[in-house]
């Protein structure tokens, strides 16, 4: 035993002794209980904080993949109408040259002469 215990136990009778050592063993068990509470309620933080983290990810990777779709439809929504657009220009191209082939060899002639010229410059 130390010194403190002896000096405590010299001054003290032996029940007084007795119970204050009862009180201190009580103190230890409740700071030992309460440290174990502390643990306990920050594991469940920690769990409930990473669970929480998962489930906002997940979220936000379901939103992302939903934006992707919806970028992707459009994208493609996008594309088949310059495919209809140019095709309906070559149709109508068509149309015109076999309506008008002079004129629109006349015309050929004459964007080629003005794009000659700019060039030439």
């Amino acid at each position: 035993m130390s010194d403190s215990v002896f000096g405590i136990r010299n001054m003290t009778d032996k029940t007084t002794y007795d119970r204050l050592e009862k009180d201190v063993i009580a103190v230890k068990n409740d700071i030992a209980a309460l440290t174990e509470q502390i643990t306990d309620a920050l594991n469940s933080f920690a769990g409930n904080a990473g669970k929480q983290a998962r489930r906002r990810l997940n979220e936000a990777r379901s939103n992302a993949e939903s934006k992707l779709d919806d970028m992707s439809e459009r994208g493609s929504a996008m594309m088949g109408a310059a495919q209809d657009a140019a095709s309906s220009i070559e149709e109508s191209l068509e149309e015109v040259i076999a309506q008008r082939p002079l004129a629109t060899v006349g015309l050929a002639l004459g964007l080629g002469f003005l794009i000659g010229l700019t060039w030439r410059r």
